[in-house]
């Protein structure tokens, strides 16, 4: 794997941007095949970003980080990451990158983060494909309830199958989904206490089976009408299921192994953690579709060109990327985008300030 940027040249980084003028800020770029300083702006067509100089770096002896693995934000605008690193579970920033708390030191495998709920219920949903679990607590880290694996659908002889990397919720009844990505690729819904409704995919080739179902969302942009939007990695692509597992659309995302489908407005973002190939390291880049599902818009990665309706092969930018293996992205309601990373060097999440 390629040499990222370790934290003193961050350090040194954030200091030459904090030299620069204000009207043209210049930055060292985090891509380790470009080692000068420039002013770096990722993106197209209108989604076009700037990196936050060393925002959310924090002291590593007190506050680390593993694999910086999801992130989301609550009903105040704190944001939370999510580390499989169990000196600090969950890292609680405010927006400009400001450490407010921290807690956890049970999750090992520490994977999927889905913030669920409205106000002083909101509460969190931790994947943990280690422990072999989904666990709901609330935002102190409370443990309210386990999943534990899905021995009643008589595909798991034991529980060490089920490796669940990812969950949502259905505002609506409560209903919680969890994909089993690094495990037999079932996607099961349980309602709000826990009990198993169903189970539909497992691994294949066929529209309505998966090869590491990584993600899920459930897609409300037509109230009418919700539906689950899950990630096929390795077949780059997101399928559309109804909430009760019925198959209905495939996006093709060529070259993209995209980690899962985050919804902010009538846009859907995605972290692809490599791109070409599942084995090709340090090529990721983010995703952005319209309402439309084309990409619009490929921060760090190669422009979006269509040929007769299809979406040609995306690729790494390798002379204009600060990113190794992005694993999640959160986007604000100042449209910023925040994104960590996985086995990216045990860095820090890094933001993007978006300009255009």
């Amino acid at each position: 794997m390629a040499s990222f940027l370790s934290r003193r040249s961050f350090a040194k980084q954030a200091a030459l941007a904090t030299a620069s003028t204000l009207a043209t800020p210049t930055i060292l770029s985090a891509n380790p095949y470009q080692h000068k300083a420039d002013t770096v702006v990722l993106g197209h067509n209108g989604f076009k970003y700037r990196v936050v100089p060393g925002w959310g770096v924090l002291d590593a002896a007190k506050n680390p980080v593993n694999d910086c693995h999801e992130m989301v934000q609550d009903a105040k605008g704190r944001i939370i990451l999510l580390t499989n690193e169990t000196k600090n579970n969950i890292l609680i920033y405010d927006k400009s990158g400001k450490l407010l708390d921290t807690w956890g030191h049970d999750y090992p495998g520490g994977h999927g983060l889905t913030i669920a709920g409205e106000g002083a219920d909101q509460y969190l949903l931790i994947a943990d494909p280690e422990r072999h679990q989904v666990i709901k607590t609330d935002l102190t880290g409370r443990e309210l309830l386990k999943i534990d694996y899905p021995r009643e659908t008589g595909k798991y002889d034991y529980p060490t199958l089920f490796k669940p990397t990812e969950t949502t919720v259905n505002p609506a009844n409560g209903d919680i989904y969890v994909v089993d990505g690094y495990g037999l690729n079932y996607v099961m819904q349980y309602d709000k206490n826990g009990k198993l409704i169903r189970f539909w995919g497992g691994k294949g080739e066929t529209n309505d089976t998966f090869d590491c179902c990584h993600g899920i969302v459930v897609d409300r942009r037509n109230a009418a009408n919700p539906i689950l939007l899950i990630t096929d990695r390795r077949h780059n692509a997101l399928k559309r299921f109804s909430l009760d597992g019925k198959y209905l659309s495939t996006i093709a995302l060529p070259g993209s192994y995209i980690c899962r489908p985050v919804i902010h407005g009538n846009s859907l973002y995605g972290a692809v953690f490599r791109s070409t190939s599942d084995a090709y390291p340090d090529s990721g880049y983010i995703t952005i579709l319209d309402k439309n599902d084309r990409v619009v818009s490929t921060p760090g990665g190669t422009e979006p060109v269509y040929q007769d309706g299809k979406l040609g092969e995306q690729r790494k930018d390798r002379t204009n990327s600060p990113f190794l293996h992005p694993h999640d992205v959160l986007v604000d309601e100042d449209e910023n985008v925040y994104v960590a990373q996985w086995a990216s060097k045990k860095t820090y999440p890094i933001k993007l300030e978006r300009v255009a």
